[in-house]
C-alpha cells in the first residue's frame, strides 16, 4: 500500500501547480538585469559626449555595478534565504526600477557612477533570488534543467534586446532614456509577482550576521579596486595596501563563517570538486569575456561607424547562440557529459576571442557575426550547466547562498576583466600619436577623441580619427588574445575539476 501510494505523493510535490507562470516572472527580473548592464555598453559613446568623463570615471561608470553587487551577492542570498526569497526579489525589482530613473536624469559623471553603485545594491538582491526560487518550485530535475536553461536564455535574450531597443531610442530620444526601460519590466514583474510567486526561506535561518556582511563587502570591493588600481597605474602603496586589506577582510569572513553555527555561507560548499569547478569555470569565462563585451559598442559604433540600432543588430548573434544552446545544455550533458559540455563550449568562446584578434577597422560582418555566434553558443552550454551543477550541488535550503556565490563569480569575473582587459584597451588607447594639435582629452576615451575632431580642420580631424581608432583596435586585440589565453585555461581547469560530474536525473 505504502509503495502504491508514494509515487503519487512524489509526483505531487514534483509537479506543482503554477510553477512555469512562476518561471515568467523569474525570468522577467533576469531580463531587468541583462537589459539594464547591455544598453549601458551602447549607451556609453553618448555618455562620454554629455558628461564628459575622464578615462577612468568611464571605467568606473562601467564597472562600479559590479564592484557593489559583487560584495553584496552572498549577503543579499543569505538574507532572502532568512527573510523569504519572494519578499527580497520584490523589493529589489522596486529599487532597481526607482535608481534607473535617477541613472536616467544623471547631470554629472560623479552622479552616474552613484546611481550605478545604488543599482548594484538592489541588483544583489535579483539573480540569487531568481535562481534560489527555481531551485524550491522545481523539484523534479529535468524540470530544473529546462527551467534553469530558460533562465539563462533570457538573460541571452536580454543582451539582445537590450541593444536592439536602446539603439532605437538612442536614436529618437536622449541617452537617459535607455535606463527608463527598465520600468515596465519592473512593474509587470512586482505587479504579477505579488500574485504567483510562493514565498520559500530556510526554515532555521540562524542570524543574519552583520559583521560578516560588512567583512565580505569590504573584502570584495577593496580586493577589485586594488586589481583594477594596479592594472591601470601599476602597483604602488595604494593599490598594495588596498588589496592586502581586501585580502584580509576576505580571510576574517571566511574564519568567521567557519566558527559560527549557522553561518552566513557555508563554507563547506567548497569541499565539493563540481561546485567549486562549476564556480570557478564561471569567474574565469566572464573574465574572459569581459573585455570585449565592454568594448565591442564602442568598436561597432566609433570605428566602424554603425548607428546605434545597427550597432544592436550586430551583436545579436551572441544573444541567438546563447538561447539556443541554454535550452538543450541539460539535455546534452546528460547525454555527453558534463564536462565535456563546459569544457567543450569554453574552448569554442576561447577560439572565437582568438579568431578577433583579426578585426580592422574594416573587417566585414560575416567574420565578426560568426564570431559572435560561437561566443554566444559556448557560453550558452557552459553558464546554463554550471548554474544546474551549483544548484543540484545543495540543500534547497541553502539554495539562496549557493545561487548567490554563482552570482558573484560572474561579477567578479565582470569586475575584473573589466578592469584588467579593460585597462589593457585604454592603456594602449592611451599611447596614440595624434597630428600637432590635438587636444589631450582626446587621449581619453575613444568617445572624447571622436568629438574633439569636430572641432578641428578636416584634414587634422581625418588623422586624429584614424590614429585614435588604429590605437584602440590595437588594444582590442591584445584583450580579445588575453582573453582568449583565459578561456582556454577555464576549458581546461573545467575538464579536470567536473570529472564524473553528472546532473540528477530523477531530483
Amino acid at each position: 500500500m505504502t509503495s502504491t501510494l508514494r509515487p503519487a505523493h512524489v509526483t505531487e510535490a514534483v509537479k506543482r501547480p503554477g510553477r512555469w507562470l512562476a518561471l515568467s516572472v523569474l525570468v522577467l527580473a533576469v531580463l531587468l538585469v541583462a537589459v539594464d548592464a547591455t544598453v549601458l555598453g551602447l549607451a556609453t559613446p553618448y555618455i562620454s559626449e554629455d558628461l564628459h568623463p575622464s578615462g577612468t570615471q568611464l571605467l568606473w561608470i562601467g564597472d562600479v555595478y559590479s564592484f557593489v553587487i559583487a560584495g553584496l551577492l552572498v549577503s543579499m542570498g543569505s538574507l532572502g534565504d532568512r527573510i523569504g526569497r519572494k519578499r527580497i526579489l520584490l523589493g529589489g525589482a522596486t529599487a532597481f526600477g526607482a535608481l534607473s530613473v535617477l541613472g536616467a536624469y544623471a547631470t554629472t559623471p560623479e552622479l552616474m557612477i552613484l546611481a550605478r553603485a545604488l543599482l548594484g545594491v538592489a541588483g544583489a538582491t535579483l539573480m540569487p533570488a531568481t535562481l534560489a526560487l527555481i531551485r524550491n518550485i522545481f523539484h523534479d530535475a529535468r524540470e530544473r534543467s529546462l527551467a534553469v536553461g530558460i533562465w539563462g536564455a533570457t538573460a541571452s535574450a536580454g543582451t539582445a534586446v537590450g541593444p536592439i531597443v536602446g539603439g532605437f531610442l538612442l536614436e529618437h530620444f536622449w541617452w537617459g532614456s535607455v535606463f527608463l526601460i527598465n520600468l515596465p519590466v519592473m512593474a509587470v514583474l512586482v505587479l504579477v509577482g505579488i500574485r504567483t510567486l510562493p514565498e520559500s526561506r530556510n526554515p532555521r535561518p540562524g542570524p543574519w550576521d552583520l559583521s560578516s556582511v560588512l567583512l565580505s563587502l569590504v573584502g570584495m570591493i577593496a580586493l577589485v579596486y586594488a586589481v583594477k588600481e594596479a592594472a591601470t597605474h601599476g602597483v604602488d602603496g595604494t593599490s598594495l595596501g588596498t588589496g592586502l586589506l581586501g585580502a584580509a577582510a576576505l580571510y576574517g569572513f571566511v574564519r568567521r563563517q567557519l566558527t559560527m553555527p549557522v553561518p552566513l555561507l557555508d563554507m563547506r560548499l567548497f569541499r565539493r570538486r563540481g561546485f567549486s569547478g562549476a564556480v570557478l569555470a564561471d569567474l574565469l569565462t566572464v573574465l574572459g569575456m569581459s573585455g570585449l563585451v565592454f568594448f565591442l559598442s564602442q568598436y561597432l559604433q566609433l570605428v566602424q561607424g554603425r548607428r546605434p540600432f545597427e550597432a544592436g543588430l550586430a551583436e545579436l548573434p551572441a544573444a541567438v547562440g546563447a538561447v539556443t544552446a541554454g535550452l538543450v545544455a541539460g539535455r546534452a550533458a546528460r547525454r555527453f557529459s558534463v564536462r565535456a559540455v563546459v569544457s567543450g563550449g569554453l574552448a569554442a568562446v576561447g577560439v572565437a576571442l582568438a579568431a578577433l584578434t583579426a578585426l580592422g577597422g574594416s573587417t566585414g560582418y560575416p567574420v565578426l557575426g560568426a564570431a559572435l555566434l560561437v561566443v554566444g553558443v559556448g557560453a550558452g552550454f557552459s553558464f546554463t550547466v554550471t548554474a544546474d551543477v551549483i544548484l543540484s550541488s545543495v540543500p534547497k535550503d541553502q539554495a539562496g547562498a549557493a545561487s548567490a556565490v554563482s552570482e558573484t563569480a560572474y561579477e567578479l569575473g565582470a569586475a575584473l576583466g573589466i578592469a584588467l582587459l579593460g585597462s589593457v584597451v585604454t592603456g594602449v588607447y592611451r599611447g596614440f600619436t595624434g597630428p600637432a594639435g590635438t587636444p589631450a582629452g582626446a587621449h581619453e576615451s575613444l568617445g572624447a577623441a571622436v568629438e574633439a575632431s569636430a572641432h578641428l580642420p578636416p584634414h587634422q580631424a581625418e588623422a586624429l580619427l584614424d590614429a585614435a581608432r588604429d590605437s584602440f583596435v590595437h588594444g582590442l586585440h591584445l584583450a580579445s588574445a588575453a582573453g582568449a589565453a583565459v578561456l582556454l585555461a577555464a576549458s581546461a581547469v573545467a575538464w579536470f575539476l567536473l570529472r564524473n560530474q553528472e546532473l540528477d536525473s530523477t531530483g
